[in-house]
């Protein structure tokens, strides 16, 4: 079948991080022992280098005029919420540590380290891969594309986890979508006191909305001729009774 599909395929690190860097809308900014938040105060460029507009008064620019350059006297600190609510809601953190340089009334955030922490655990990206790397073609429509499928496509949700593994559902409370990206979508699998991510990868890369309206219509046709998890069905029966 020309759907059929036996690769695993996901974001690497790097490019999960610098989507996590795309739509970020706060970073917390620690420098010359100061702490600050700031919302809708930077920017990116193509090379993943940070740009912070910051007031005046604010301490971390006095920090980051005397701090020694050349060596790491900051600390960027970015936060990957899921838009749909789970359990959980932080998904990664991407972490840059490096130094400031003024430029005009902006700082220019140089990195030397950095570190991306997902759920499986952190890894320490290369400068230049995370360089080169390029956020997720859906990244920033991602928040609306969950929301909407959570919202308004729940049968779907419930469709797709046929296509779940069983044992992966065992147990299971609540399915919601997590993340998509142009390779495939993740679902968080919730029980009692646990939870689980199960990925449902396409069967060719999705780089725009219109190809993954495709991609998932392939999904929902391969769910449509699967069995319902058992797990589900005594999960329905339960709820009835």
């Amino acid at each position: 079948m020309g759907d059929s599909h036996s690769w695993a395929a996901a974001p690497t690190a790097a490019e999960r991080a610098r989507s996590v860097l795309a739509t970020a809308w706060s970073c917390a900014v620690t420098a010359g022992g100061e702490r600050e938040e700031f919302v809708g105060a930077h920017t990116v460029d193509d090379d993943g280098r940070v740009v912070l507009r910051v007031p005046e008064d604010s301490a971390l620019l006095t920090a980051a005029i005397c701090a020694p350059h050349g060596e790491p006297s900051a600390v960027l600190e970015f936060a990957d919420v899921a838009p749909v609510p789970v359990r959980r809601r932080v998904r990664s953190r991407l972490r840059l540590a490096g130094w400031f340089t003024p430029e005009g009334d902006r700082l220019a955030f140089q990195a030397a380290r950095i570190v991306f922490t997902p759920s499986t655990g952190a890894v320490v990206l290369a400068l230049d891969e995370f360089a080169q790397a390029r956020p997720d073609p859906l990244a920033a429509d991602e928040a609306r594309l969950l929301t909407h499928l959570a919202d308004a496509h729940p049968d779907a949700v419930e469709r797709l986890t046929r296509l779940v593994p069983p044992d992966s559902l065992h147990g299971a409370v609540r399915v919601q979508p997590l993340a998509v990206d142009r390779l495939g979508l993740t679902l968080r699998v919730e029980r009692a006191r646990a939870h689980g991510d199960v990925r449902l990868t396409f069967h060719a890369p999705a780089d725009d909305v219109a190809r993954l309206t495709e991609r998932m219509h392939v999904l929902l046709t391969r769910a449509a001729g699967a069995s319902c998890p058992r797990a589900l069905q005594r999960q329905r029966a339960d709820g009835d009774g």
